[in-house]
Parts: C-alpha cells; sequence; structure tokens
C-alpha cells in the first residue's frame, strides 16, 4: 500500500481535505487522513468493504501510511461517517475538481482531449426520498432509485455517475452524481456546460450517442466535438445501408475502412465518418446467422402449428396467413395454398357418391428467409458512424471552431473516438468485486454521494500511478515482468500492487526493516518516484 500512500502524498489529498473540510485540534485523526485511509481501502484489492474500515487496518503499518500516532481504532464508522457528511456539505464536484487540478498540476497532465460518458450504480437497500429524514446540507441530495441499469439489475435502486476523463492517461477531470432515472441524453449538454465552468476548456469533445441530438449539438454550440451517431437517427440508418461500397477505404489503423460523407444534421455542419471494423463484422455476422436460425426453427415451429389448425371458410385461412406473414422481419412466406379437407360420417373409405358432412380448409406453405432484408442486415455488420463538426478544410466554420488550425483527418477521428474505452475501463474498475462499492453501513443519498466521490478519487490516483509507471518505463526504454514474466511496458499497476502484497514492515530493536522486498520491486518504485520510496525505506 505505500506505492498508493505515496500517490495521495504527491497529490496533496490530505492538505486539499483538511483545507476545504477544516481541522479540530480535538480530532484525533484529520478528515484528510481518513480519506487517504479511504483510498487505500479502496485500492486494497482485498474485497475489504468500507463496513469493515477499522479491521482492514488491523495488523497493518497504519502509523507508517497515515502518521504518527494514528491506530485502526480511530479509523471507525462514525468518524468515517462524519467525515462522509463534511465532504457532501463541501460540496462533492468541486471538492473533486480541486484535487483534479492538483493532479494536472503536479503531474503535467495534457488537457487537450476530454471524454465524457456516464454509467449506473446499484445500490442495495432502501433509501429515504428527498425532503424525508433531515438533510445535512441545504444541498439537494441525488435521488436514488429505479432506472435504466446498465449492470442489468432493474430490481435494484441506483444513482447514476456523470464522469469527464482526460485522454492524458484517462486521468478523471469532473465529476458529477444524478438521479438513478437520469437520461444521459437530456443531461450530457449540461454536464458539458458545467466542465466549461469548472475549467475554461478549449479542447476536443468525445462522447458516445447520448450526446448527439439536434438540441444538444445547438447547445454545444462552437465547442468541439466527437460523437457516435445512434441508430435511431433513420439518416443513419439509411446510410449505414446504402452507401456504396466504392466510398470506403482502408484505414490507418489495422482491421478498419471508412467513408466519409457530409451531413446538417440539427442545422449544425458536420463530417459523418461511416466505420467498417472487420472484427467487429466477423462477430456481427455469426450473431446474425446464430439470430436468423434460432428465428426460423420458431417461425417454422408457429406455421407448422398454423398448418395444423382448421378453418371454416378459405377467407378466415387466408386473413390467418396474411396476419402471421405481417409478423414476420426477415422471413417470407411462399407457396401459399389454402388445402380443403372432406369429413364424412361413415367409417372408412367413402363411395364415390356420398356427401361430405363437413369441409375445412387448412393452410399449406413454405418459409423461406427474406433475402433482401438479410442482405441489409449484412451490409450493417461491424459498420456505425461518428460525427465530428471538426470540417476536413479550412473554411470560415472551421476556422470559428478551430481557431489554432487544428485539423482531424478520419483516421484521427477514430483513434480519438476507441479512446472512449478509457472512461469504459474506469466504470468497469469501480465496479469491481473487489472494490468497496457495496459498502452497506450508508444509509442516506448524502453519504451515497460522498462514498461515489471516494471510488472516483481512487480511479484518479490509481490512473496516475499506471500512467507515471507506464510513461517512465517508456522514457527509459525499459520494461517490467508482466503477470507471465513476459517483458511489458505497458503493465497494468493492479499487477504491481499485487506484486507488492508478500512485502510486509517489520520493526527489530527499533529499527523499521522492510521484508521481501526484491530487485525487481526496486526497479518499479525507482520508476514510480521519492514519494512511494520513503514507504519503502528507500530514500
Amino acid at each position: 500500500m505505500g506505492i498508493i500512500a505515496g500517490i495521495v502524498d504527491e497529490l496533496g489529498v490530505v492538505d486539499i481535505i483538511n483545507e476545504r473540510l477544516g481541522t479540530d485540534p480535538r480530532e484525533q485523526i484529520s478528515a484528510g487522513l481518513v480519506v487517504k485511509a479511504m483510498i487505500l481501502n479502496g485500492l486494497g484489492f482485498v474485497s475489504a468493504p468500507l463496513y469493515l474500515f477499522e479491521q482492514f487496518f488491523k495488523g497493518k503499518a497504519t502509523e507508517h501510511l497515515l502518521g504518527t500516532g494514528v491506530s485502526s481504532e480511530q479509523l471507525n464508522d462514525d468518524r468515517l461517517g462524519r467525515v462522509l457528511d463534511g465532504l457532501y456539505v463541501s460540496g462533492i464536484t468541486s471538492v473533486f475538481v480541486e484535487l483534479c487540478l492538483s493532479a494536472v498540476n503536479r503531474y503535467g497532465l495534457s488537457c487537450e482531449r476530454a471524454h465524457l460518458d456516464a454509467t449506473s450504480m446499484s445500490v442495495t437497500g432502501a433509501y429515504l426520498n428527498s425532503g424525508q429524514g433531515v438533510p445535512v446540507a441545504s444541498t439537494v441530495p441525488i435521488a436514488i432509485c429505479h432506472g435504466y441499469s446498465r449492470d442489468h439489475r432493474p430490481d435494484l435502486k441506483q444513482f447514476v455517475m456523470n464522469l469527464v476523463c482526460w485522454g492524458d492517461g484517462d486521468i478523471p477531470a469532473f465529476l458529477e452524481l444524478a438521479d438513478g432515472n437520469q437520461s444521459d441524453k437530456a443531461r450530457f449538454a449540461e454536464v458539458i456546460e458545467q466542465f466549461q465552468h469548472q475549467w475554461d476548456f478549449n479542447g476536443l469533445y468525445v462522447a458516445d450517442g447520448a450526446l448527439y441530438s439536434a438540441d444538444n449539438l445547438k447547445q454545444l454550440n462552437s465547442l468541439r466535438w466527437i460523437s457516435r451517431v445512434p441508430m435511431t437517427l433513420s439518416a443513419a440508418n439509411t446510410l449505414i445501408e446504402e452507401i456504396d461500397e466504392s466510398a470506403f477505404h482502408a484505414s490507418a489503423l489495422a482491421g478498419y475502412r471508412m467513408a466519409e460523407v457530409g451531413s446538417n444534421y440539427g442545422d449544425i455542419r458536420q463530417r459523418w465518418l461511416v466505420v467498417e471494423s472487420s472484427q467487429r463484422q466477423r462477430s456481427d455476422l455469426k450473431a446474425l446467422e446464430k439470430r436468423l436460425d434460432k428465428t426460423t426453427r420458431r417461425i417454422q415451429t408457429q406455421l407448422d402449428q398454423l398448418s395444423r389448425q382448421s378453418f371454416a371458410c378459405k377467407a378466415d385461412a387466408q386473413q390467418a396467413i396474411e396476419r402471421f406473414e405481417k409478423t414476420l422481419k426477415h422471413h417470407l412466406i411462399t407457396q401459399v395454398a389454402i388445402v380443403e379437407k372432406l369429413h364424412y360420417d361413415v367409417a372408412g373409405r367413402p363411395a364415390k357418391t356420398a356427401t361430405p358432412t363437413t369441409i375445412h380448409y387448412h393452410i399449406q406453405a413454405t418459409l423461406t428467409l427474406n433475402a433482401d432484408v438479410v442482405e441489409r442486415q449484412q451490409r450493417r455488420a461491424g459498420r456505425f458512424i461518428l460525427a465530428t463538426n471538426m470540417l476536413a478544410m479550412s473554411t470560415v466554420e472551421t476556422d470559428a471552431i478551430a481557431p489554432n488550425n487544428v485539423r482531424l483527418t478520419a483516421d484521427d477521428i477514430l483513434s480519438e473516438y476507441k479512446a472512449q474505452q478509457g472512461v469504459e475501463r474506469g466504470f468497469r474498475f469501480l465496479k469491481d468485486p473487489l472494490f468497496f462499492a457495496s459498502s452497506v453501513f450508508l444509509k442516506s443519498p448524502e453519504r451515497i454521494m460522498a462514498l461515489a466521490m471516494i471510488m472516483a478519487l481512487c480511479l484518479l490516483v490509481y490512473n496516475l500511478g499506471q500512467r507515471t509507471l507506464r510513461e517512465a518505463l517508456n522514457t527509459a526504454h525499459e520494461s517490467i515482468p508482466n503477470q507471465v514474466g513476459k517483458p511489458t511496458q505497458t503493465p497494468t499497476l493492479r499487477w504491481v500492487l499485487q506484486s507488492f502484497m508478500a512485502i510486509h514492515l517489520v520493526t527489530i530493536n527499533g529499527q523499521k526493516q522492510i521484508l521481501n522486498l526484491d530487485e525487481n520491486h526496486r526497479r518499479i518504485l525507482r520508476f514510480l518516484g521519492s514519494a512511494a520510496q520513503e514507504y519503502y525505506l528507500l530514500c
């Protein structure tokens, strides 16, 4: 945990939190140190949620990590709850942005690209709605309620986390917590507006399809952006199916083809980039084939059942097959025939002169795939559309959007959008079972909001450490062993932290010593800097 403690110290978390929340000489441990302890707990990767906060630090070098005189008993639920309340009162977003600003200044982050995304965070238990209970601040807390669950848990209540990360290292830059039933499309433009107030950002925004609506694009005004175009737009569906093959050209990014067209959607002049991924195409075609095969078997069973059904007249049978045909999306009904079946009261073969007592009618038909529909689905495979207001040529419009003559090629647009995966990786990190997202002792939306800020702060610290290590390895043209012993310049910080788990601090005859620290550990610490090295007695 010394690596995490070193990053927290270098970031200045303790001082910033103490300045925002204040200190009291009667406190045994300051709010800043409690936050540092929560980060150590959150990044311990040992499935120790915050309701076991005190137990987490038992047997650990608490004084060495947090300061002289600090004990695990001081890190109790009561102190933790008061600090969470204090963070909420101080303003979740403003506190987090101040810490992000410290990261930019201390680590020299590039602030040219900002990636926006949102996720839902499920919680268990019953929570009071706003206006019930006793509020701890004048700020209205979020509503923890049911909404669209990205975790496929519609049975659980949730809240939504809106997060903006820098393109440099996927470092968080802005956090907003919202009601569990938030509509991303209705909120994203407002999130960007708030981000602008905090950062005065003049770079490029990248977001998924939730940002792309006529109203949002107008609200963004002269800001530069890249967004995925949702397939709910009829123009997008038509383009992706009907674009001519000759319009595509190979991308510099392996496995991609692209075609570029102009668009004026929402009265905003922009570029649409139809992207085709060969890997995604193979996956989509395989999924389509599997889906069509399953659908064909199901519909054939339904058609067989319909064929065994008796009808009183031809008209009824004809109406039944027509109703059935209207339910089909990828299939056609061919060779339709209405067949008479005569019924006699006499058993056995009827005489030629016998008159049937009743006549029933049955349907005979053949089920086939609709070749045109299937072909359109196949053309869609592996394709999606990206849009940007960064126009290719220098015009009055592009000069207003990009005064510094920043231009993006089609490959640039795709590369920037692929970097959006960094925010998604951050969300997966926050939802990891070894993280402390399911802290059951939190009883109020206010404390849930404060805990969510701590979770995002853990992501900030983690990504800063990972970025620092990778940049140092790249600059030095060196590598370290990965999980299987092969050299890598892009290790995950999780693997590094796990490789340090057997290292212990002991005190012998009043002298601190570090056990099990080998040469590979020392190499890693040299790349991470002096703040981390101090916890391992290397400087």
